[in-house]
């Protein structure tokens, strides 16, 4: 059973997010688009924290609709699960970033 919550606005999720499997150091970028722009309260997660834009956290949004996370540089405790939230609507995936092992 699926349940579908509708702002004022009606808007949908279109394509949400993927998973994605980054190596330490790499860029992971996580992409949702919406229907149509005008959706409010618009947040990044990971693992239930909010993400802020900064230098290692960038966020972007186009025409209102396709909605942008990218996390630079990441370390093996990035991994985790993202969530994109747009007024009653979710998406979520999962960042799994991978050590690069070096034997002496």
């Amino acid at each position: 059973l699926l349940l579908l919550c509708y702002t004022e606005e009606a808007a949908a999720i279109v394509s949400g997010l993927k998973n994605t499997d980054v190596f330490v150091g790499e860029s992971a970028t996580f992409t949702c688009k919406l229907s149509h722009p005008g959706v409010k309260n618009v947040q990044w997660w990971l693992d239930g924290s909010p993400l802020h834009n900064n230098f290692v956290t960038e966020i972007s949004e186009q025409d209102g609709m396709i909605h942008t996370l990218t996390l630079n540089d990441v370390a093996c405790h990035d991994s985790g699960t993202v969530t994109f939230r747009a007024g009653s609507l979710i998406s979520s995936a999962k960042l799994l970033v991978k050590g690069i092992s070096l034997l002496e």
